[in-house]
């Protein structure tokens, strides 16, 4: 049995994965991705990623390829079950807050195609595919060992590391390892996803249909050219191989293919899920960490289950690289747990009310939905409202510091606004910690500002960032190197005084920005 030494392991290859190594990578961190299948799972899964994931993609460098494949998302349409709009919110496709689209529709398969191109671009990345993690031991204060065996030979071999991250899915080894369970939020329901090819253009309205229908639950959305994507809530002893069949499938799918005949229907997959809220009861232990489902699992009504995966492995790498740089204390990993499982949770149990609100209560939710919806919609703002896609502040936190005063941004992202020459926001800070001031610094201050490791950004007059700076309350705040907002206030010289010392992967951040 060998064994190597490297600074991390990823166990896992999806999208949470993928992102993570890329992120460490980014910081010239080595890292050793361990996968159980030889290339991309084919089965397309998730279908969209609002505009704060889409930043993430931007930040792996990969911004252009992923705008290829993906389309923008028009909004949400509810219908009843006779398909009459009972409401209908709209969004903008161009680019929001984050810079980049506020709902993007796209193929899973072909996102981490990209992903793992994107990779081959790190040296310090390595990806094995076909082997099974089988086991972590010999946790040390210093490094843990994993073990793994390569299922075309059935070579047994091993690894050392100083952390593991798992990023294996609902079924994780790696939580099991760390003696986790999952903690049932009380939602459970089975659907029929099909996914489906059609060369022909069905001419429907380009957001998220959602049928309100206890009797039969189902949603719609144009994933993209030629693919679409239907989810039929199951009935009671009905399964998937009940609609392998194009004639027991079509009825299902009619309302929107309409004239489009049978043989014109590509079927890609065809398969039953059990939708499902459980979030696990620690994330941590020690030097090994769960991201992604292995982590958190959510019923797909908002479209976060793969955004928060990618939202926890944006979270920890940066934290990580500047533990293993000796620039952040051991204690900064801590707060892995503290900002991300609350945040989770919340959006879990959004997505669970959401689904509620739209598929259980029988007759009575049926009249409830036709008589509601339609006020709501009716109401001033209630739409920005909905359509906005604003995630939860992140709690307090060593690396958060909560203020009382109204309006404080201190938790949430910052703004991703062109600063010029078509450079966004997070392509100009590229990783680091920034000060973002409508006060131009001193001298002195600039200096210690970038003696930390941090840059500068100057809100202009009547610019984004100045009126972003104002709602807040603030005439500065420190920027983290995940665009969360850490503090915020009036006082410069407060600020650059509380600025945390980080000085890994700067050149290599820049260089992969395009």
């Amino acid at each position: 049995m060998s064994e190597r030494v490297v600074p991390v392991v990823i166990v896992g290859a999806g999208p949470t994965g993928l992102t993570a190594a890329t992120l460490l990578a980014q910081y010239g961190v080595e890292c050793l991705i361990l996968e159980r299948w030889e290339g991309v799972y084919a089965q397309p899964r998730a279908v969209h990623l609002d505009g704060e994931i889409h930043r993430i993609v931007a930040h792996l460098g990969i911004a252009e390829e992923f705008a290829a494949i993906s389309r923008p998302c028009l909004g949400l349409r509810l219908l009843d079950r006779n398909m009459r709009v009972l409401t209908e919110f709209h969004r903008d496709p161009g680019p929001g807050v984050h810079g980049y689209p506020e709902a993007n529709m796209f193929d899973q398969p072909q996102f981490e195609e990209i992903l793992r191109a994107n990779v081959k671009r790190y040296p310090s990345i390595s990806l094995r595919g076909n082997v099974e993690v089988t086991g972590l031991a010999d946790h040390t204060n210093a490094s843990i060992r994993v073990d793994f065996t390569d299922r075309s030979t059935g070579v047994h071999e091993s690894v050392r590391t100083r952390y593991v991250l798992g990023c294996d899915g609902a079924n994780s080894l790696v939580r099991e390892h760390i003696q986790a369970t999952m903690r049932d939020l009380k939602f459970e329901q089975r659907w029929l996803v099909v996914d489906v090819d059609i060369a022909a253009d069905l001419d429907e309205w380009e957001g998220a249909h959602q049928v309100c229908d206890p009797a039969r639950a189902a949603t719609y959305m144009r994933v993209g050219q030629t693919r679409y994507r239907w989810e039929f809530r199951l009935k009671p002893g009905e399964t998937a191989d009940d609609y392998r069949e194009s004639a027991r499938l079509h009825p299902l799918i009619s309302p929107w293919t309409r004239n489009t005949r049978i043989d014109d229907l590509k079927l890609v997959r065809l398969a039953e899920y059990t939708f499902r809220a459980r979030i696990a009861d620690r994330w941590r232990d020690r030097r090994v960490f769960v991201l992604g489902d292995a982590a958190h699992l959510t019923p797909p009504f908002i479209g976060q289950g793969m955004g928060a995966g990618m939202r926890d492995a944006m979270n920890l790498a940066w934290k990580l690289a500047g533990v293993l740089s000796g620039d952040l204390p051991e204690s900064a990993l801590d707060t892995y747990e503290a900002e991300r499982k609350p945040h989770a949770l919340a959006l879990i149990r959004r997505a669970k009310f959401v689904g509620i609100a739209m598929t259980e209560g029988g007759e009575l939710g049926n009249l409830i939905r036709r008589i509601v919806l339609p006020v709501l919609h009716r109401m001033p703002g209630f739409g920005d409202k909905v359509m906005d896609g604003e995630t939860p502040a992140l709690h307090g936190s060593s690396l958060i510091q909560r203020s009382r005063r109204p309006g404080s941004r201190t938790g949430r992202l910052i703004p991703n606004p062109d600063l010029g020459r078509g450079r966004r926001f997070a392509e100009v800070v590229a990783g680091r910690f920034a000060v973002v001031t409508s006060v131009s610094p001193t001298p002195n201050q600039r200096t210690d500002i970038e003696q930390c490791g941090g840059t500068v950004i100057l809100a202009q007059p009547d610019s984004d960032l100045q009126r972003w700076l104002r709602r807040g309350r603030a005439r500065a705040a420190i920027i983290r190197p995940d665009g969360t907002v850490l503090r915020s206030g009036n006082e410069l010289s407060v600020l650059c005084a509380a600025l945390p010392r980080f000085h890994v992967g700067h050149p290599t951040m820049l260089s992969t920005q395009r």
